[in-house]
């Protein structure tokens, strides 16, 4: 591992962490902090954590797309695995991708989903061009708000674990790259807002999901689509916005807006997203109507994925951190799921999406999804919850170890589906490990002393 790499981790761990608009230090944030030796022994002498961690590695050796079923380059994916492919990939390729983002940047500031090699742009998406990247043809999945948040994250990862602050001041058909995150945050603010809630928008999908219940496919808006606010994008949001204000240098008016809007954004999301009562967040909360009908209760479905993106965006408490960890693994022993990736519990009911893809306990509609379960594995660590952690990595191990390979998400019953060969499951899950690994290494020194 990078020694930047490995003092970025230790940083997160020990380090300063932001909760909704104020600063605390790790002792005085963490509700519940493990710190026991003999933990920190077992973590050290589980032989599956860094071999996991070697073969998630291996696959990021070979390429950005985002697997084996993907031809595609994807930002929210290629966010999700930056990190562990800056440790074993080429850094000026990596640097290249992120920036084939901003060539097909619009000119409203809206950032594409994807981009893939002309020659193999035969996916039934309305690829858009860009003069300066003609290899290239990218295309956007416009039911999703969270394109423009995942580049800033990605970006933002890529300086922190090279030192290459450069990157922003390229100049990108005009305007600099450091212009241009600038360009992707205000888009969400323009073109994505709803005035009523003070948050921004979407179509209706499940959680974080990018298809929409109207369509067969269910990719793009149009004048079926029912709009929505949910948590995981308002969350992806916070995050976005606390790493532009770190990329952004010393400029006090533009720190004092972004400041503000943060703000904002995080009171809104705990008045009208948090249910305290239920320790959950609103699934959805409709500007119009809900295309599932007045008689479906919707309330009643938890959210994991969008859960695990409010916390890393600093959203909830170290109590209610503690409540949601209790609520998933209620979900997941009541589901039959493996693992806390599982997507959504309950499932929505059997005809509601006309993509048949999405079924109940299918795909995103209660899958299990290494992707997002990683990274909820990754906020337990961050917040002193490793023992809990620790628990709950395991099976997401084991099914690689049985499996031989990262695959894309699984049944309630374990069944391994989609891409046999998944980069933000190996990216998530390695990143999770590495953190692990971090924390037991850092208490080696009682575990020396026989403690």
């Amino acid at each position: 591992m990078k020694l930047k790499r490995a003092m970025a981790i230790m940083t997160v761990i020990n380090g300063v962490l932001f909760c909704g608009g104020m600063h605390a230090t790790a002792s005085e944030s963490v509700a519940h902090v493990s710190s026991d030796p003999a933990l920190a022994r077992s973590i050290l002498a589980d032989k599956d954590l860094p071999e996991v961690l070697e073969r998630a590695k291996a696959i990021l050796r070979s390429g950005l797309n985002a697997g084996s079923g993907y031809a595609e380059v994807w930002i929210r994916d290629l966010n999700t695995f930056i990190e562990l492919a800056l440790d074993v990939g080429d850094q000026k390729k990596i640097r290249e991708s992120l920036l084939v983002f901003f060539h097909f940047q619009g000119e409203d500031g809206n950032i594409i989903d994807g981009y893939v090699p002309t020659s193999q742009a035969k996916v039934g998406y309305k690829y858009i061009e860009a003069k300066s990247r003609p290899q290239f043809k990218g295309h956007k999945n416009t039911v999703e708000t969270d394109q423009e948040t995942s580049l800033i994250q990605a970006l933002y990862k890529y300086v922190q674990d090279t030192g290459d602050r450069a990157i922003l001041s390229e100049p990108i058909n005009g305007a600099t790259v450091s212009d241009r995150l600038e360009r992707a945050l205000t888009f969400l603010l323009e073109h994505r807002f709803n005035k009523k809630y003070g948050l921004i928008w979407g179509a209706t999908t499940v959680d974080w999901g990018d298809v929409q219940p109207e369509h067969s496919w269910g990719v793009e808006l149009d004048e079926n689509s029912h709009l929505t606010v949910d948590i995981y994008d308002n969350a992806m949001l916070i995050i976005a916005i606390n790493n532009y204000l770190d990329l952004l240098g010393d400029d006090p008016v533009k720190a004092s807006k972004w400041k503000a809007t943060r703000q904002r954004i995080y009171t809104n999301v705990r008045t009208h997203l948090w249910d305290a009562d239920l320790h959950k967040f609103r699934p959805h909360l409709y500007i119009d109507d809900s295309p599932f009908g007045v008689d479906f209760d919707e309330t009643r479905i938890y959210y994991h994925g969008g859960t695990a993106i409010a916390i890393e965006a600093g959203i909830l408490t170290k109590i209610e951190i503690g409540q949601t960890l209790r609520d998933m693994i209620n979900n997941k022993q009541f589901s039959g799921a493996a693992s806390i990736g599982l997507t959504i519990y309950p499932p929505y009911p059997q005809g509601f999406f006309k993509n048949k893809g999405m079924g109940p306990f299918s795909y995103q509609n209660g899958g299990d999804w290494t992707w997002f379960g990683g990274r909820m594995i990754q906020q337990l660590i961050v917040n002193g919850y490793v023992e809990e952690a620790y628990q709950e990595l395991r099976p997401m191990v084991e099914r690689v170890i049985k499996n031989e390979g990262f695959f894309e998400w699984y049944t309630v019953t374990n069944e391994p589906k989609g891409s046999g060969t998944f980069r933000g499951s190996a990216g998530v899950l390695g990143r999770a490990i590495e953190l692990l690994l971090a924390w037991a290494d850092s208490k080696s020194e009682l575990v020396g002393k026989g403690f």
